[in-house]
């Protein structure tokens, strides 16, 4: 009903009532919007679990931030694109996409020389870096087994960008000079 300009206002007028849909009605509605969403961009024993913690990740921050979400479904969306972007990268981090499992190794024929050069070949890698000076063998190790980018290598151990770089080229030209004097 409509106020005239002298009445007094209802009691309740600077209360906002909230038409904003309750967690489990979002989960409701949102959750086959959002498994689509995933099926096109996300390996498919995944999507479930991203939903999950999309809605995980939603609750703690309704809990924590007194904010409105105007469009639930795009912000749930971005946060599950969100999620895909953290997963990829770590498993990047990991090489996850390089992991084969020993069951689909096909074995080789055999070759008895084969294997006593390759064992060979891989004891001396492995005696040149164990030849490198433990902080520059551990930053070598950081990046070309663990995968970490010098930035995040010089977070860790607390030198430089280009510290770590001067570091790495050290290795290199250490590791390349051990195994063609002794290859």
């Amino acid at each position: 009903m409509p106020i005239d300009e002298g009445e007094p206002l209802p009691p309740a007028h600077d209360r906002v009532t909230s038409m904003a849909p309750t967690i489990d009605e979002l989960y409701r509605a949102e959750r086959p919007r959002l498994l689509r969403f995933l099926d096109r961009r996300a390996p498919h024993d995944r999507a479930e679990e991203i939903v999950q913690q999309v809605f995980t990740r939603l609750v703690a921050r309704a809990q924590t931030d007194a904010i409105a979400i105007h469009s639930p479904g795009a912000y749930l969306r971005e946060a599950a694109h969100n999620l895909l972007r953290d997963h990829a990268r770590t498993a990047a981090r990991n090489h996850r996409s390089h992991h084969v499992s020993i069951d689909d190794v096909e074995i080789g024929s055999g070759d008895p020389v084969a294997a006593l050069e390759a064992r060979d070949h891989l004891a001396r890698i492995e005696q040149a870096v164990l030849r490198l000076k433990p902080l520059t063998r551990q930053i070598f190790l950081a990046c070309r087994l663990d995968g970490y980018s010098y930035a995040e290598i010089a977070k860790q151990t607390g030198l430089s960008v280009r510290g770590v770089e001067k570091q790495m080229s050290r290795a290199i030209k250490q590791l390349g000079r051990h195994l063609s004097d002794h290859g």
